[in-house]
């Protein structure tokens, strides 16, 4: 069995993660396990005491380790864009991108298994069939699947050579200060927080552009263009800028006076070169509906 450690998993004991995994096992067994060799992070023994960093690959070799067999579930998916080698879909905003050890039902990976069945790529791990990139739970909009092995490695260079073009629209809190902006700053995992990114030196490089859209007395409409993608970058440059996403409880947005469910921010726009051809494939979505709520509430107090 080969599971991926989530950004949720960062900093569990490797003892710990697997115990909530081989529910069938003490923990006392579990550490037997890993002390035998049995499990391995990345290829190497680790100790029962190892805290797990995000995309950490560990093997269970256990030969009475139970498969994690996840549920194919009918749950209805927009999609937007499909070829032969890969689709790409509309993820609403309150959906995990794929299971964690925590939840492993009512993800979109639950939902792509319904709908294409084995027809997924499975580079990532069973838990991440098909899965290229992720949004936060509470983020909607486009995402890229790939149908197979060879179509997956084909995007995921594109996605590592920056050669994807992704941009979001979100509201910001506040009246941001410039109509366009380059935000270069490092993130990193927040130590007293290990839930959450934050700007630090030691991070990795990070860049977003910002555009304005439309300006209202205490909030700002956006256009965001990732030029990098880390875990939580749009939240948390814009949190350090002092102009939160509206409504992100985690990094500072508090509670606007349009109520919608969390960050108030959606992926809208992707440009990139079709699996194994040469042609460009452009998509773009109408703002959804959080978008739609606050921006009717604003656009009726200039009335």
């Amino acid at each position: 069995m080969i599971i991926f450690a989530d950004e949720n998993d960062e900093f569990q004991r490797l003892d710990s993660f697997l115990t909530g995994i081989l529910k069938e096992y003490s923990r006392s067994k579990v550490q037997t396990f890993i002390k035998n060799g049995d499990v391995r992070v990345n290829d190497i023994v680790k100790k029962s005491s190892y805290q797990l960093k995000e995309n950490d690959k560990i093997s269970i070799i256990i030969p009475e380790a139970k498969e994690i067999k996840l549920e194919a579930q009918n749950i209805p998916i927009e999609i937007v864009y499909e070829d032969e080698n890969m689709a790409v879909v509309n993820k609403p905003s309150g959906m995990l991108t794929h299971p964690t050890s925590l939840e492993l039902k009512d993800t979109l990976v639950n939902a792509l298994l319904y709908k294409f069945g084995e027809n997924l790529s499975d580079v990532n791990g069973e838990f991440r069939r098909g899965i290229l990139h992720r949004l936060d739970r509470n983020t909607s909009g486009l995402l890229m699947i790939a149908k197979n092995n060879e179509a997956h490695n084909f995007l995921a260079e594109q996605i590592k050579n920056h050669k994807i073009v992704k941009k979001y629209r979100a509201v910001l809190k506040g009246n941001y200060p410039k109509d366009e902006d380059r935000i270069d700053l490092p993130i990193g995992r927040n130590l007293n927080q290990p839930h959450k990114m934050m700007v630090r030196e030691d991070g990795k490089e990070s860049t977003t552009l910002l555009k304005v859209i439309k300006r209202y007395s205490d909030a700002t409409y956006v256009e965001l263009t990732l030029i990098t993608g880390r875990t939580h970058q749009i939240r948390v440059h814009t949190s350090y800028m002092k102009h939160p996403v509206y409504n992100d409880s985690l990094y500072g947005g508090g509670k606007g006076k349009v109520n919608t469910q969390e960050q108030v921010l959606q992926s809208f726009y992707l440009r990139f070169t079709k699996p194994l051809s040469d042609e460009i494939i452009e998509l773009s979505i109408e703002p959804d509906e959080k978008i739609k709520k606050v921006l009717k509430y604003y656009e009726g107090q200039k009335k």
